[in-house]
């Protein structure tokens, strides 16, 4: 893609008012990455993906600027004469899919430098190109279901288990990604685990997006001081300054800061690029067996009396 029709592609984005200006520069994206593709261009490629992702973004800002019907969704409904005078455009009209409409609003609902900050860190790494997947997941873990769904490595589960023994409880779960973790018990998306009981030994990589990351981790916090909890181990991105990391960070024992970024997996086995480092929380008394276990994967920060 030459530089001068990427740049220019950008920037049509940032000036559309209507949707269905959007979603030509949309269509226009996806048939040249195809296009870059069957080239073998994969820099093309990458620039074609970008300008798709960002005009997915822009669709999402302007769906949700639509007139609503009752339910709450833009109207799918096929447009009318109403008085002699056609009525606007629906999202169908468009060739937009309830589906489609969805993810275009999560997009449009990241902040917009958080955005380009994960377009940036996806950009960084030589064989990833963006999608709204991972744009919008920010690499998360073990919750949610299909094509949006991340799983950690196995060897960071067997290496909780080589601190907890079993697991009994992964909060934050779904039937596939237990298929690893192998917990005794589990909470799918559906089954909402901020609400169940939580006990024993606790596997857990939360969804990242706010709230529902501050909410599983205080909830965790909160299950281990009041003694439900026995030990957990639980993923993070490494947000030092966020207030739910030092919640945590107070009523846990250890926490391992990792060396580089872990690459998780989706159902397909592709790798995903995350934005930044990550941390292993340890909620429990035998922080020797957690350092001895985790320092492979970083360094350990904990009271000095429990080491």
């Amino acid at each position: 893609m030459e530089l001068i029709k990427y740049d220019a592609m950008i920037n049509a984005i940032s000036v559309c008012v209507s949707v269905d200006e959007v979603k030509d520069i949309l269509d226009k994206s996806v048939a040249l990455e195809m296009y870059a593709k069957q080239a073998k261009n994969f820099d093309a490629e990458r620039k074609c993906a970008t300008v798709r992702v960002r005009a997915e973004r822009q669709c999402g800002i302007l769906i949700k600027k639509m007139d609503k019907h009752k339910g709450g969704r833009p109207t799918e409904t096929p447009s009318e004469l109403v008085g002699g005078i056609e009525s606007p455009k629906t999202l169908k009209d468009m060739g937009i899919d309830y589906k489609e409409s969805v993810q275009f609003q999560k997009l449009a609902d990241i902040d917009e430098d958080v955005f380009e900050e994960r377009i940036q860190a996806v950009l960084a790494e030589d064989a990833q190109k963006p999608t709204a997947s991972k744009i919008i997941n920010n690499v998360r873990g073990t919750t949610g279901t299909g094509e949006n769904e991340w799983y950690t490595p196995p060897q960071f589960i067997e290496s909780a288990k080589n601190v907890m023994g079993e697991i009994h409880l992964d909060p934050a779960s779904s039937e596939l990604a237990n298929k690893t973790v192998d917990a005794e018990y589990f909470y799918t998306e559906e089954m909402d685990g901020l609400s169940q009981d939580w006990m024993g030994n606790v596997w857990m990589n939360p969804p990242y997006a706010q709230p529902h990351i501050e909410q599983f981790m205080t909830k965790l916090a909160d299950e281990y001081f009041i003694g439900n909890v026995t030990q957990a181990i639980a993923l993070t991105h490494n947000y030092t300054d966020t207030k739910w990391f030092q919640y945590a960070q107070k009523r846990c024992t250890a926490i391992c800061f990792t060396r580089g970024r872990i690459s998780f997996v989706n159902p397909e086995g592709e790798k995903a690029a995350p934005t930044q480092g990550q941390a292993f929380f340890y909620f429990g008394e035998d922080v020797k067996a957690f350092f001895n276990e985790f320092s492979q994967y970083g360094f350990i920060v904990s009271p000095v009396s429990m080491l």
